[in-house]
């Protein structure tokens, strides 16, 4: 008797993580396949998807599971999956993270925000949705967010024992990291434990989403004549705020001395100056605050300042645009200074 609780028209039980570069969902994948093959005696299968450039782009991993006697012939990515782990929230706004999810599949999301927010950003009518504060835990126990993601996605594959990923973390971790095995243990044991779950019914005959494959943007007919720089050097539409791996500076008005430390770390201009005058009349150039839209998290100007004007703020959904200061770009012929 197969212990999978479901399987598609080829038998597989599929899982689809969706992440961006950085925050462990190709180590992940491994793990999570590693330890369903040689715990249970599954037939198992993993891979991710990703760009050049892999930290802060989008991340895609893919773990199947099937029955021993069934051969493992598909070697596609998972187009209709039966459980969705979301790694990072802000991939709501560029990436269709349910697309093809099953009808009563589970959708896992990291979030610290509560279950009709969450459901209501994904568009989900119906099925299961669990939330887990990853990345609280991984702040707390000085590890990272795939580790609590293990666990609650443990937790959501009861037909795996938990045991075998303290086992798959301790190979893992035992040869380079010995330091590290505990704090991940105990990242795991709390992903499991914490995870919530709420179930929104699912209608007598639903039908789970539909999958859309993300076309290109040109075309044999549509593609710009070579040569041609439709965008020259520009960064007006660029948008980092997927790059952000859960923190952002935060600016105090009040204690800033202008010094311009953060400025000369930041490696975007995120930073907006306008001019003044100080208390003698003399023209100086006072920071006014933070364009969001071009900053990455990485911080690097929590460590420059001198004072505490700038500090490391856990970003909520709306902050950024809400406390956005945008910059007004002088332009040459075609381009940002």
């Amino acid at each position: 008797m197969s212990i999978l609780p479901k399987k598609n028209e080829l038998g597989f039980f599929g899982i689809r993580l969706e992440s961006i570069g950085g925050l462990g969902a190709n180590l992940a994948g491994k793990m999570l396949a590693e330890a369903g093959v040689l715990s249970l005696g599954l037939k198992g299968s993993n891979f991710s998807s990703y760009g050049s450039e892999k930290k802060g782009s989008p991340v895609k991993s893919f773990i199947r599971f099937c029955d021993p006697e069934v051969e493992i012939r598909d070697h596609s990515p998972i187009e209709q999956p039966h459980i969705v782990g979301v790694f990072h929230e802000a991939l709501y706004k560029t990436v269709n993270v349910v697309s093809g999810l099953d009808a009563e599949g589970i959708v896992l999301v990291n979030t610290s925000r509560d279950f009709d927010d969450v459901r209501r950003d994904l568009q989900l009518e119906y099925g299961t949705l669990a939330i887990i504060d990853a990345l609280s835990i991984a702040v707390e126990e000085k590890t990272k967010v795939n580790t609590a993601m293990l666990g609650a996605l443990y937790r959501i594959c009861d037909f795996l024992d938990p045991e075998s990923m303290r086992d798959v973390i301790r190979k893992t971790f035992t040869k380079k990291y010995p330091h590290l095995v505990e704090p991940n243990i105990r990242t795991f044991d709390r992903g499991y434990n914490e995870v919530q779950f709420k179930t929104y019914e699912v209608p007598e005959g639903a039908e789970g989403k539909n999958f859309t494959r993300p076309k290109p943007q040109l075309g044999f007919l549509t593609q710009e004549i070579g040569g041609v720089i439709t965008a020259q050097a520009n960064s007006i539409l660029k948008d980092l705020s997927g790059s952000r791996q859960g923190f952002l500076p935060e600016f105090k008005q009040e204690k800033c001395i202008h010094c311009a430390a953060c400025d000369n770390v930041c490696p975007d201009f995120c930073f907006v100056w306008e001019e003044g005058e100080d208390k003698r009349g003399r023209k100086q150039m006072f920071l006014k605050g933070i364009d969001y839209q071009y900053c990455k998290g990485c911080l690097k100007c929590v460590e420059a300042c001198p004072t505490d004007a700038l500090g490391d703020l856990r970003e909520l959904l709306d902050y950024a645009d809400e406390n956005r200061v945008k910059q007004n770009f002088p332009f040459v012929a075609g381009g940002r200074f």
